[in-house]
């Protein structure tokens, strides 16, 4: 009846239980998934100085126990001279895509080799 009539009960029990399914309704957090977006992460490209280039390759040559002639080999300076045209910073390889990248030139090396060495001479 009371429900049919909108009726609010002012019996203690009746109002025990009305404040109990409020607090439980209070209780429950409601959801912001929806609302939320993730932010993908902004790459910080760290400005180029002499001094932290100079501190960088003598942190490399001894964390890599290099000798301190690798920095006057060719093929470091071609590396860094390649690297210093980047506009945006760099992205470094990780170790597998560099261990396929040397595989792969030395596959194509030894192709190139062993077509070399099927050449058939004909001498007449």
């Amino acid at each position: 009846w009371c429900q049919t009539n909108n009726f609010e009960s002012m019996l203690p029990q009746d109002v025990k239980e009305c404040k109990k399914a409020a607090t439980v309704m209070n209780v429950q957090q409601t959801s912001l998934n929806r609302h939320l977006q993730e932010i993908p992460p902004n790459k910080v490209v760290i400005p180029y100085t002499n001094t932290l280039f100079c501190e960088a390759v003598i942190e490399w040559l001894i964390s890599t126990s290099q000798p301190i002639q690798a920095v006057d080999h060719p093929s470091f300076k071609n590396m860094i001279n390649i690297a210093a045209h980047a506009m945006n910073g760099m992205v470094l390889p990780n170790y597998n895509a560099m261990r396929h990248n040397i595989m792969d030139l030395f596959k194509a090396q030894m192709t190139k080799l062993k077509d070399q060495l099927n050449v058939s001479f004909c001498f007449v």
